[in-house]
């Protein structure tokens, strides 16, 4: 079972990217390379129950166990110690990056009140797009009801593009719901 919007992407998306911007091969047409869940819990510091729900929420999203992410510096004025876990992290590749991606895009942005697109200013340059979700909430697999607190997270979507256009490009021709 092939996922569809690996499919769309091959039969789709890669004949209309070398068709605008010229390609001479296939392997020149960008493609997602991963994407990272990033959530940060900053209220770990004081009581580390909640780091554990966020790696367990995390996990839900994400299909995959999430790795805990450490302070590189102490901070005094934050109560934070180097070394100290502070946040979560998951990378997804392959299959699952395009599932959660299908699911992202379809089912969970649709989702957050008052949607009018995402930003078309996120990408970095490099032709990498991150995203902000202000609940974890949107998500399909999180059950409302053993929801202790609504954490956010970032969602940064690497590819293999060179430049910003061909990236908002991709991710465009694949369904990505940008504001007008």
């Amino acid at each position: 079972m092939t996922n569809r919007l690996k499919a769309k992407y091959d039969n789709e998306v890669v004949p209309a990217l070398t068709e605008k911007f010229g390609y001479t091969t296939i392997m020149a047409v960008p493609k997602v390379d991963k994407i990272v869940l990033n959530m940060g819990v900053g209220d770990a510091v004081s009581n580390s129950k909640n780091l554990d729900k966020a790696v367990e929420e995390l996990a839900l999203i994400s299909g995959q166990k999430p790795l805990i992410t450490k302070a590189k510096k102490s901070i005094a004025a934050f109560r934070l110690r180097e070394g100290q876990a502070i946040g979560a992290k998951v990378t997804l590749r392959g299959e699952r990056m395009y599932d959660f991606l299908d699911k992202l895009m379809g089912v969970s942005l649709p989702r957050v009140r008052d949607f009018r697109g995402v930003s078309n200013k996120a990408f970095d340059g490099r032709g990498n797009y991150t995203l902000g979700v202000k609940e974890q909430l949107i998500f399909p697999e999180i059950n409302f009801d053993n929801v202790d607190k609504v954490r956010g997270m970032d969602v940064v979507i690497v590819t293999t593009a060179k430049s910003d256009e061909e990236s908002h490009e991709l991710l465009a021709q694949m369904g990505m719901p940008f504001a007008k």
